[in-house]
């Protein structure tokens, strides 16, 4: 198994940078097609409903401004992708919001690479619960790059948190690809005797067992924790120096607010290396 086509979102913050390198880096490592998609941040309805007279100067100048910004943000792409040795690329732009624009193009990928929202770039048609929307609507694994973090390279250092759900269960075949090129995979399990039934006598060893078949040598960190499990898994990472967290998202959408986890939540929240997560 390795990812055929990637996905990344695009726009001119600083941030955009290092999640293209990272997007580019694994399309390289798997020969795979990549697509860097810009949004106008003008949502379809707008157009489909008729919300705004199209006709009207002023919709028009404004319009034709933030087709000029996404442009602009694909032209940085492209230069970006020269310094690579990606063989196939592709530019998209759309009059869509993120969300909407992101999900939809999804649905044709394997990987689905965004940044982390970052309060201090401010991007239109990007809301602060864009990553974790982007999880609960999109049916592809979604890769999230920290905002504050530098491109360094493909990580070699994995950690998956598992709970035997279906959410982590579907992480971690998303992130076979990348669980196969990494030296060190850990299986990291917290507060396991709580739920005995789910994981069985023996916490990660069925899961452990299921990887080796796929050629992935693992460990099985079992840890108690009375902080949020989010939180736990963050601060291991950060004793281990992993490169990425796999993991389920969990959460969904109630009267257009978006309900997360806790894990979920502080992983978005005070993430510090890139997460896969899929729902």
């Amino acid at each position: 198994m390795s990812y055929k086509s990637i996905l990344v979102h695009v726009d001119q913050t600083a941030p955009a940078v290092e999640r293209i390198r990272l997007a580019a880096a694994i399309a390289e490592d798997n020969q795979a097609h990549l697509i860097g998609t810009a949004m106008t941040g003008v949502s379809h309805l707008v157009f489909e409903e008729g919300a705004f007279n199209q006709n009207d100067p002023a919709f028009d100048h404004h319009l034709r401004n933030l087709r000029a910004y996404a442009n602009k943000s694909l032209d940085d792409f492209t230069a970006l992708l020269k310094q690579t040795r990606v063989s196939s690329v592709e530019r998209r732009l759309m009059d869509d919001d993120a969300v909407s624009g992101m999900a939809l193009q999804a649905r044709y990928a394997d990987l689905v690479v965004v940044g982390q929202f970052d309060p201090a770039c401010g991007v239109p048609g990007v809301m602060s619960d864009f990553p974790e929307s982007i999880v609960m609507d999109c049916v592809r694994p979604v890769l999230i790059m920290p905002h504050n973090r530098k491109f360094s390279g493909l990580p070699t250092k994995i950690a998956v948190a598992w709970d035997a759900s279906m959410t982590a269960t579907r992480a971690i075949m998303n992130a076979l690809p990348l669980l196969k090129r990494s030296s060190q995979t850990d299986i990291v399990i917290f507060n396991p005797t709580v739920n005995p039934e789910t994981h069985g006598e023996q916490p990660g060893a069925d899961i452990a067992l299921y990887l080796s078949r796929h050629g992935i040598k693992v460990n099985v960190i079992c840890r108690d924790t009375r902080v949020n499990e989010g939180e736990a898994l963050l601060s291991y990472c950060a004793d281990e120096t992993m490169d990425l967290i796999v993991m389920g998202g969990y959460g969904h959408t109630r009267f257009r607010e978006m309900v997360l986890g806790g894990a979920t939540r502080e992983i978005l929240l005070s993430m510090t290396i890139p997460v896969l997560m899929s729902h």
